[in-house]
């Protein structure tokens, strides 16, 4: 979750899998139907995102555009990460350890992430514009603070979700309530597997 300020109403959005099982780490964003001039920082946001035991951690991240992402390896075996999607492309030679400088976000989309020494090691950035989004918690619920009043989009991505993503959008007219809640039923079962699988190159901004 991402607080953004301390004035401005709070956005809860739960999301339920078909048989109302709550769903974990999915990524809702609200975007500005008319967006503010970006607020300029005097340091760059900062995320991590670690590979532990063959694994991306966690799967899913969410940043705004021009954070710093860190890949500390702190696996007990080397990783070559590496990412061919159009928002971001990189390659983090053969390492252990935090030995590679930060990597920076700054062009909004998805980028999918491999380890070309590990196949089944994908991980996911999430990359948007809007400085409100969260991702929601064992509970299916994620809460996006400080939201102020005004036209938006609500989107929700997983790569877990097999639902189309036009059921994971709504308009959403934040006022001077104190919070909002937001609800996504989902229709079809989770994938068993993240997908999309790293090396596709079709994704489109988010």
């Amino acid at each position: 979750m991402h607080p953004v300020s301390a004035h401005g109403a709070d956005v809860t959005v739960t999301v339920q899998s078909a048989s109302g099982a709550p769903v974990e780490d999915v990524a809702l964003v609200l975007e500005a139907v008319t967006p503010a001039a970006p607020v300029r920082r005097r340091e760059k946001l900062t995320a991590r995102m670690e590979q532990r035991e063959r694994r991306f951690k966690p799967e899913l991240l969410v940043v705004q555009t021009g954070t710093l992402v860190d890949f500390p390896n702190n696996d007990t075996v080397s990783h070559q990460v590496y990412s061919f999607s159009p928002a971001r492309k990189f390659q983090l030679s053969l390492y252990r350890g935090s030995v590679h400088p930060p990597i920076e976000f700054d062009t909004a989309g998805l980028v999918v992430l491999g380890c070309n020494i590990h196949d089944d090691m994908v991980g996911y950035v999430l990359v948007t514009n809007s400085p409100y989004y969260g991702k929601t918690d064992a509970h299916g619920v994620a809460r996006v603070s400080g939201v102020p009043a005004g036209a938006y989009r609500l989107r929700g991505w997983s790569p877990r979700i097999a639902d189309a993503p036009a059921s994971l959008e709504r308009p959403v007219e934040v006022g001077d309530a104190a919070e909002q809640r937001l609800a996504f039923l989902l229709a079809k079962p989770l994938l068993a597997a993240p997908t999309p699988r790293p090396g596709r190159t079709e994704w489109d901004a988010y």
